[in-house]
C-alpha cells in the first residue's frame, strides 16, 4: 500500500503546479518577494510607507453551489474569477486596494488540466483587480469529495490609509445613491438557481432567445470586479461615503451595512434596466418580487453613496473604468434601512 493506492497523487500535484505558473506568473507585481511552491508568500509593504496610517484590510470568500454549475458544463477557467471577485470586491467597498490573494481548491482527484483551469481563472481575476496572486493550495481528498468535484475558496489582503476608509460616518440626508451593473447572477443564489431550473446539460445548453444565449452562459458569466471602477472614483477626486458590496442577502440585507444610524436608502427599481436572466428565473419559479431582492442583485452588484455634487464626476470616472453607472436612489434621514419603491 502506498499513497497513489490510497487516493492521492503526488506527481499530479507536481504536473498541477507546473501547468499553473505561467498564468501565476501574469499577476505578479514588484512587491511580491517570493516563488510559487515555497511555504509561504512574501509581499513587501515598503511601498505603503508614505501612507499616513497604512491600514490592511482583508476578505475571504467562495463560489458556493455555483460550482454544480461548473461541473455539469465541464467549464472550469471562469469560477476562479467569482472567487477573487468575492474577496476583492469587499475589500474595494472598504475604499481598500488589493495586494495579493491565495487560494484554496479542494477535490477529490487531482486532475492537473482541470486544476490549471481553475487557476487560470482566478489569476485572471487578480490581474482584473490588480492583487498579486501569491500562493495556494490543492487538496486531494478521496472519499470526502467525489472525484469529478471540487470547492474553491480564498482570501485577499489589500491595503488603506485610514483617513481614506470608507465606513459611511459622514453619510447625510441628499447624498446620491449610484448603482454599478452587475453581469448577472454573479456567485450568490445559485442553491435557488439550481432549484428553479432543470440542471442538465440538455437545458443548459439550449438558447434561449429572451436571454440572447444560452441558460447556461447566462448563469455561468463570472462575477464583476469593481476594483478599478472604485479607484477610479477616487482618483477622479471623489469622496465616497458608504459603499454596499450587493451579494448574498441582495438589496435588503447588504444596503443597510453601509448605512449609519438615522440613514434610509431609498432606491427606484425602475432607474435601472433589469437583466432578463432575473426576470427568467422570478417567473420560472414564480418567486415573488420582494425574495428576488432579498436573494439577488438584480443588476446592481455595487452601490456608492457621494455627495450630489459629485454624481456626474462619479458617474465619468465608473464609465472610464469600463463599468456602466447608474443613479439609482437617494439617503434621506429616518430609521436604518433601505425602501425599494
Amino acid at each position: 500500500m502506498d499513497y497513489k493506492k490510497a487516493g492521492v497523487d503526488i506527481e499530479a500535484g507536481y504536473k498541477s503546479v507546473e501547468l499553473m505558473k505561467e498564468h501565476i506568473a501574469k499577476t505578479m507585481r514588484p512587491e511580491v518577494l517570493t516563488n510559487i511552491g515555497g511555504f509561504s508568500g512574501a509581499f513587501s509593504m515598503e511601498k505603503f510607507k508614505d501612507m499616513e496610517k497604512p491600514t490592511l484590510v482583508s476578505g475571504t470568500d467562495g463560489v458556493g453551489t455555483k460550482l454544480k454549475l461548473a461541473f455539469l458544463m465541464d467549464k472550469h477557467d471562469t469560477v476562479g474569477i467569482d472567487c477573487v471577485a468575492m474577496c476583492v470586491n469587499d475589500i474595494a467597498c472598504a475604499g481598500g486596494e488589493p495586494l495579493f490573494f491565495l487560494d484554496y481548491i479542494a477535490c477529490g482527484k487531482n486532475y492537473p488540466e482541470k486544476i490549471a483551469q481553475i487557476v487560470k481563472g482566478v489569476a485572471a481575476g487578480c490581474e482584473q483587480s490588480g492583487a498579486a496572486l501569491i500562493g495556494g493550495e490543492t487538496a486531494e481528498m478521496p472519499g470526502f469529495y467525489p472525484e469529478d468535484e471540487y470547492d474553491l475558496a480564498g482570501f485577499a489582503v489589500g491595503v488603506v490609509d485610514e483617513k481614506d476608509l470608507i465606513t459611511g460616518k459622514d453619510l447625510k440626508a441628499g447624498d446620491v445613491l449610484i448603482g454599478l451593473a452587475s453581469s448577472g447572477v454573479h456567485s450568490n443564489g445559485f442553491s435557488l438557481v439550481r432549484k428553479v431550473f432543470d440542471m442538465t446539460k440538455e437545458s443548459l445548453q439550449t438558447y434561449r432567445e429572451e436571454l440572447g444565449m444560452t441558460l447556461g452562459e447566462a448563469l455561468i458569466a463570472p462575477t464583476k470586479i469593481y476594483v478599478k471602477a472604485l479607484k477610479s472614483i477616487k482618483d477622479a477626486g471623489v469622496r465616497v461615503r458608504a459603499c454596499s458590496h450587493i451579494t448574498g442577502g441582495g438589496f435588503y440585507e447588504n444596503v443597510p451595512r453601509m448605512l449609519r444610524e438615522g440613514t434610509r436608502a431609498v432606491i427606484e427599481k425602475n432607474s435601472y434596466p433589469i437583466p432578463p436572466i432575473f426576470d427568467l428565473l422570478a417567473k420560472t419559479g414564480e418567486i415573488e418580487e420582494k425574495m428576488m431582492y432579498n436573494t439577488y442583485n438584480m443588476g446592481i452588484g455595487m452601490i456608492v453613496a457621494v455627495d450630489a455634487e459629485d454624481v456626474e464626476k462619479t458617474m465619468d470616472a465608473v464609465r472610464r473604468a469600463g463599468e456602466t453607472p447608474y443613479v439609482v436612489g437617494k439617503i434621506e434621514e429616518g430609521e436604518k434601512g433601505v425602501t425599494l419603491c
